[in-house]
């Protein structure tokens, strides 16, 4: 149960918690493992519908969202899923706490920091 609907904080109690990953898998870790359990169609089909709600989301709050080039944001989506495989948006966070609760959870912290850096970077590097 402490799964369900609470952040790590609270997961951290229960007696089924991961000290390992907490709870937290690399998106390919758990795209392959969604295949293995429930097919590539359905695996699928939900990383579909988690793209659609992620767009939806942003589009629904793009009028009234801050517009600089000198900076950026980061969001935190919060996404149950549920047994048939449907995602449900529970919330949208701005600045997540990129704060590691243990080692993979550094690792999958450092890759979105690292990706987001090779993003909004210019291609030739910081301009000097």
């Amino acid at each position: 149960m402490f799964v369900h609907l609470t952040n790590v904080s609270i997961q951290k109690h229960g007696e089924d918690y991961n000290s390992v990953h907490g709870g937290k898998w690399p998106t390919r870790t758990f795209r392959l493992f969604l295949e293995g359990t429930r097919g590539k169609e359905e695996t699928d089909k939900l990383f579909n519908s988690i793209t659609w709600l992620v767009v939806h989301s942003l589009k629904a709050v793009a009028p009234i969202m801050a517009s600089d080039r000198h900076c950026f944001e980061c969001y935190g989506y919060d996404i149950i899923i549920d047994d048939q495989l449907k995602p449900w948006l529970i919330e949208v966070n701005a600045s997540p706490s990129l704060t590691s609760t243990t080692a993979n959870d550094r690792i999958l912290k450092y890759k979105l920091v690292d990706d987001t850096l090779n993003i909004v970077l210019p291609p030739d590097g910081v301009p000097k």
